[in-house]
């Protein structure tokens, strides 16, 4: 049987992501990446919602990346999903990105007058539009890290031989409560320096307990046993943090040291992780329509949403054309829009499905 909540739980966390890029673009909180504060109020309250959801909108989504791989893993050779990892993940966010998403590079480094500054300092035009091509990756990030985790879990399941999977299915809800621990540690390595979403070890981290833990229905049971519980020490802890670093230490830069690497903000990560999760599989195990068809579409929101938001705000906010209320509307708007806009698009056209998107080419059937 389909597990609905997994899909429940990708399509409205890729949902939250695109509302938190709205409020990213135009934060007041000198978190570098977007347009930046536009508005005249000495507060932007409503930045609070960043600091609730980010520690664990991506967390969540490498959790539900290695309970989904387990599934496809369970059926499949491991040739056959790296073939499939290939497909959806390394092609899509390497030809992909050369053929559609250099666009996204385009806007990105617009913000910042990029291309006049490197031109004055006589970077030759190619690198300049290798640069752009760089920065075109944009929300790619997470299919670059999961394609290479899951070439880690292959070697893994090679080594361990399915024995880490049988202790996974045994760990009682208190030593699933102590994994926040193991994951404090892997916050603190293998950081890139520069682009402080490239965590490697914070991330392989939640995708190999999603994997080896989160993927046993019999730990899944005491989850939803626990539902409430685990729900509550979510909303407990990220609501802590919203008040501790927005609140009460003015805006602190959540996406940096020393708060991504505190234990406060790992243990928003993973309750936050563990209340979606939790609640989901006791709530949300459920399809209609529309949660067929957001669950669908939900890969194209992640990948095309950010376009929709920036492009809004590099025409209409950068140079304040528009007040900031419908500087914000419209990026929400075009978030969407372009998001699921793009996906039906892309989705028909030969080629451009397959290196944008990672859908595989149709076959014909021939009648005899």
């Amino acid at each position: 049987m389909r597990k609905h909540y997994l899909d429940n739980i990708r399509w409205v966390t890729v949902v939250v992501v695109a509302l938190y890029h709205v409020l990213f673009m135009y934060n007041a909180e000198g978190i570098s990446g977007g347009v930046g504060k536009i508005t005249s109020l000495s507060i932007q309250h409503y930045d609070a919602f960043m600091y609730l959801v980010y520690p664990w909108i991506m967390p969540v989504l490498y959790i539900v990346a290695g309970i989904s791989s387990r599934i496809v893993l369970d059926k499949h050779t491991a040739k056959e999903f790296i073939r499939n990892r290939n497909r959806k993940l390394l092609v899509p966010s390497t030809i992909g990105v050369l053929v559609f998403h250099v666009v996204q590079g385009y806007v990105s480094m617009s913000f910042g007058d990029a291309f006049a500054e490197l031109a004055k300092a006589g970077v030759p035009a190619p690198v300049i539009f290798m640069i752009m091509v760089a920065t075109g990756s944009g929300v790619l990030w997470f299919c670059h890290l999961l394609w290479i985790y899951s070439l880690i879990l292959v070697l893994i399941r090679k080594i361990e031989k399915g024995r880490l999977l049988n202790l996974g299915a045994k760990m009682p809800v208190w030593l699933v409560i102590l994994l926040l621990f193991p994951l404090w540690g892997a916050a603190q390595i293998l950081n890139a320096p520069m682009i402080s979403v490239y965590r490697f070890g914070y991330y392989l981290a939640f995708f190999l307990i999603g994997y080896y833990v989160f993927s046993n229905d019999q730990v899944i049971e005491k989850l939803k046993k626990h539902a409430v519980w685990f729900i509550a020490a979510g909303v407990g802890l990220c609501t802590a943090f919203t008040i501790i670093y927005f609140f009460v230490k003015g805006g602190m830069s959540f996406a940096d040291k020393p708060v991504n690497t505190g234990l406060l903000y790992v243990a928003c990560s993973y309750f936050g992780s563990l209340a979606m999760i939790a609640g989901f599989t006791r709530y949300g195990d459920v399809s209609s329509r529309f949660t067929e068809w957001m669950s669908k579409r939900s890969f194209g929101l992640y990948v095309f949403h950010y376009l929709g938001i920036s492009s809004m705000a590099l025409i209409f906010a950068k140079h304040m054309l528009l007040p900031a209320p419908l500087c914000y509307i419209i990026s929400l708007l075009a978030g969407f829009v372009l998001g699921y806009g793009l996906y039906e698009i892309i989705s028909r056209i030969p080629f451009y499905r397959w290196a944008v998107l990672g859908i595989r080419k149709e076959k014909k059937h021939v009648q005899r």
